[in-house]
């Protein structure tokens, strides 16, 4: 688990250096994350690439509100290939089989690209709110 733990770490720290600027320096939350306790205690799901490098990762969180998309990442060498994507369709189906009727996410205002990303795929902007120093974007999705 820790290698599990440390190899989510690095393309955590891969996958958002780039906002790091548009953040004024701040570093995403998902770049300090501890790992380790996020595989003992959400729900994880990978994908390797060659050499078993891995490539992406999601993690949800069960909530009474819903189903939490708290993280995916995809490294930058793998983007545009439908990793995200295919993740994204994997979490909607995580939460009707887990009998939620709806997933939800938060990401920062300047990842532009995401809010398209998730607007696209049926995301609809519940609210905007400055949580830990970091002004989010929340949105949620209902399922059917």
């Amino acid at each position: 688990m820790t290698a599990d733990a440390a190899e989510m770490a690095g393309l955590a720290d891969r996958s958002y250096r780039p906002y790091v600027a548009r953040m004024d320096g701040r570093r995403p939350g998902p770049m300090d994350a501890d790992y380790a306790a996020t595989i003992d205690d959400a729900e994880v799901w990978v994908v390797d690439g060659p050499a078993h490098r891995l490539r992406a990762f999601l993690v949800l969180v069960p909530g009474p509100d819903g189903l939490l998309l708290e993280n995916i990442a995809v490294d930058p060498v793998a983007q545009g290939r439908g990793l995200g994507g295919a993740l994204l369709r994997l979490a909607e189906e995580q939460a009707l089989a887990h009998a939620h009727t709806s997933i939800w996410l938060y990401t920062h205002v300047s990842m532009v690209e995401n809010q398209r990303i998730y607007a696209a795929r049926g995301y609809v902007e519940t609210h905007r709110a400055t949580d830990n120093g970091l002004e989010r974007i929340f949105y949620r999705k209902t399922l059917d």
